[in-house]
């Protein structure tokens, strides 16, 4: 019995040791580029952005998988990374930083736009101040501010292009509510979706390089505190649903195409009756006896029968048909959820 007590002990401070032992990193690069294998012809899975904290858990040449808070796995390239151990990462994470809040911009090796730059930057890349002593919520003076990347590199960035940064408020799967967002960040959300209006589509893309449906919805909130999941399938599963109707299934064949135009007119405004602006909803395929729901698409409700959404391209489309700016897939709508 002690020998079974002894050997219990020893593989719980083994798990201990091993648990300490986690290889952490912070990202580099403005946008990591998260790929499914090892290899830059692989799909891209993902964008991360610079100041996120990763758990490197796998390595290849110059390559490292990572396991990012989205929650995601998948492979960037090492010089992208910024290793910490635990006394650096903890230094880090504590340290007083600022948001990069345009689509796009740089630091430059001196307070000059016309100065060398060090990186470029994206909306949403978290920044240390390069003096310690200054604190954000203090605000921010001076035409510009002295900035610094996880590496240590230091340089500058206008001061008009930050923010204060004080941490995220994360919501998870099965958590949030109707109060979780107030009515003045989601209006500062649309705003940052409205930024990226034009923006092209692409697939993993979550940055104004390029954003996929779930990335635009992703940004928006991160620009604002919040981390939501990264996929559109796990994005549903947020907050608190709200009841859309199921669609009209009578065909009314015999109709003319005037009234069969009015009919699904009648119907969509009956099943977007409850939405709300920020609402987000999604599209897909809905459950049946046989397969549960599959989501494939989301966007941000605006209010009169609009949504804003990464389809082709970042841009703002009607609900309903008839309309000139009809989304072709709105009578795919089958979810909708409330922050």
């Amino acid at each position: 019995m002690k020998r079974k007590i002894g050997i219990l002990f020893v593989l719980l401070i083994s798990l201990a040791a091993s648990a300490q032992e986690k290889r952490m990193a912070v990202v580099e690069f403005s946008t990591s580029y998260l790929r499914l294998k090892p290899d830059y012809e692989s799909p891209l899975e993902t964008q991360e952005l610079m100041g996120t904290v990763v758990e490197i858990v796998g390595e290849e040449s110059y390559w490292r998988e990572v396991v990012t808070p989205q929650p995601y796995r998948a492979w960037c390239t090492d010089q992208g990374l910024v290793e910490m151990n635990a006394e650096e990462l903890k230094a880090y994470e504590e340290a007083p930083k600022v948001m990069y809040k345009e689509l796009y911009g740089h630091i430059y090796s001196e307070p000059s736009c016309r100065a060398q730059t060090i990186c470029d930057l994206v909306g949403g890349d978290l920044l240390r101040l390069a003096q310690p002593a200054r604190n954000p919520q203090a605000g921010l003076r001076g035409k510009w501010t002295k900035v610094m990347l996880p590496s240590g590199k230091t340089g500058y960035v206008p001061t008009k292009e930050i923010k204060p940064h004080t941490g995220f408020v994360s919501i998870a799967m099965g958590e949030g509510s109707s109060e979780s967002i107030s009515p003045e960040t989601t209006e500062a959300i649309i705003a940052e979706a409205e930024k990226l209006l034009g923006a092209p589509y692409l697939w993993g893309g979550m940055s104004a390089k390029g954003v996929d449906c779930s990335g635009l919805v992703r940004i928006c909130h991160i620009m604002n505190g919040i981390h939501l999941p990264r996929n559109a399938s796990q994005q549903v599963k947020c907050g608190e649903r709200i009841e859309i109707p199921l669609q009209d299934r009578d065909d009314n064949e015999g109709e003319a195409h005037g009234d069969r135009t009015e009919s699904l007119k009648e119907d969509m405004t009956r099943r977007i009756s409850n939405l709300q602006r920020g609402d987000l909803v999604f599209f897909g395929t809905p459950a049946s006896d046989e397969r549960p729901i599959r989501i494939t698409h989301v966007g941000i409700y605006l209010g009169n029968n609009r949504i804003i959404h990464s389809s082709h391209r970042v841009r703002i489309n009607s609900l309903i048909p008839g309309d000139p700016d009809y989304y072709e897939n709105a009578h795919r709508l089958v979810a909708a959820i409330r922050l």
